[in-house]
């Protein structure tokens, strides 16, 4: 290996958000490659059943959706925002290459499955979470603060549901059906929790750089507190398998919560901006996902249509989101979505909707509606990796005056 291909690879291995965002966008494409084709070679009539993991496709593919891609994403955002926090050095070279390992570790025991020891594939997959928390406690305790503590419950929340998985596929219990929700509803948790924060400070701040002085997006701490509270105990509604009016009184005002409080943010003001419309849209698909999902409870709407709004639609759109702002600002880059980029904002909620309306509107429609889906979510991906390469792999350059 010459000299640049290693200052180039010492470069990448550098920074958490360089190999985990682009390890996030490149296993967004090849996990919905997977899952979309076996779906359409079924579809057209064909068979395909000798794949290497041991699982079904399609609790293959929404493990994948729910704990695999999305721990990439975390990886990336909190080896980069906690030392912002609490003024402590970024983790080392080594860490990043140990807790990356890890993580792909994690893809590989589930991919191949089918011929490894349950208990090697459980141990593998749910080793990364607990050692990115233990490098985000020690952080957190330089400069302790509630509501950042609270991300490491958060974690331990999504980390419990991946366990419960598990143990289904081992055999010990039935309960990977709701392992499966507890991880996504507390991922959206942990979305309520964010997004609450970047979306209005981001949109402050581009409103006050124009130099807008009033009327500015405002945080309304009860409203907040009532909209992290209830994602979160929806959550583990959702993990104990509590009674459906129950699971629906949660929903239903989780969502209503945040779509409250998104309305104080000045969505509209953004919709020339697609780096911060984005933020806005996400964040209202989540609330409309946890206002379906508490009505298919209560027997009203497919409760598969509103969990796969939340997985794209929130998560997806979330996570594309944040993490393009992120490598855009860290990298040195004008806080300005390239065309790809914002293409693919729009292709992902073109995607969420898609989704739903397989789900929603008749087995006749299946098909097209899921197919339809997966192709714009592998377009989307495709598309902000290709152009955010030059990003997440080169040199960094000087700060951009008036990135957040």
């Amino acid at each position: 290996m010459t000299q640049g291909n290693t200052g180039a690879l010492a470069r990448f291995f550098s920074d958490g958000w360089r190999v985990f965002f682009t390890a996030a966008a490149l296993y967004a494409v090849f996990s919905l490659v997977i899952w979309t084709g076996w779906l359409g070679i079924h579809a057209a009539g064909g068979m395909v059943s000798d794949l290497p993991f041991s699982p079904p496709p399609h609790l293959w593919h929404a493990h994948e959706m729910v704990f695999g891609y999305p721990a990439a994403a975390m990886g990336g955002f909190f080896l980069t925002a906690v030392p912002n926090w609490t003024g402590t050095p970024a983790a080392r070279r080594g860490f990043v290459m140990l807790v990356a390992g890890l993580w792909l570790a994690g893809r590989l025991a589930i991919w191949f499955s089918g011929s490894l020891p349950v208990a090697v594939v459980a141990t593998l997959d749910l080793a990364f979470l607990p050692v990115l928390a233990a490098k985000i406690l020690g952080q957190l305790l330089k400069r302790p603060k509630p509501q950042n503590m609270m991300f490491l419950a958060v974690l331990a929340l999504i980390w419990s549901g991946n366990l419960m998985v598990h143990l289904d596929w081992a055999g010990v219990t039935l309960g990977g059906a709701a392992g499966l929700r507890l991880g996504l509803y507390g991922t959206c948790g942990l979305i309520v929790m964010l997004g609450g924060r970047v979306t209005p400070a981001f949109t402050r701040n581009a409103m006050t750089r124009a130099g807008i002085e009033t009327r500015l997006p405002q945080s309304r701490l009860p409203l907040d507190m009532a909209a992290i509270a209830l994602t979160l105990l929806t959550a583990l509604a959702a993990g104990l398998s509590v009674p459906g009016p129950v699971f629906a009184a949660l929903a239903l005002a989780a969502g209503t919560a945040q779509l409250i409080r998104g309305a104080f943010w000045r969505p509209l003001w953004t919709w020339n901006q697609p780096i911060l419309w984005v933020l806005h849209l996400g964040m209202a698909l989540l609330g409309l996902g946890l206002i379906l999902s508490g009505l298919s409870a209560l027997g009203t709407g497919s409760e598969v249509a509103a969990l796969h709004l939340l997985g794209i639609g929130a998560v997806g759109v979330m996570t594309l989101a944040v993490m393009s702002r992120a490598a855009l600002g860290h990298g040195g880059h004008a806080l300005v979505a390239p065309g790809p980029v914002a293409l693919a904002y729009g292709l992902l909620v073109l995607s969420a909707l898609a989704r739903w309306a397989g789900s929603s509107l008749g087995i006749t429609h299946y098909y097209l509606g899921v197919l339809g889906a997966g192709l714009l979510w592998v377009l989307a991906f495709t598309l902000a990796a290709a152009a955010l390469w030059p990003v997440l792999t080169g040199s960094p350059r000087a700060r951009v005056a008036g990135n957040d």
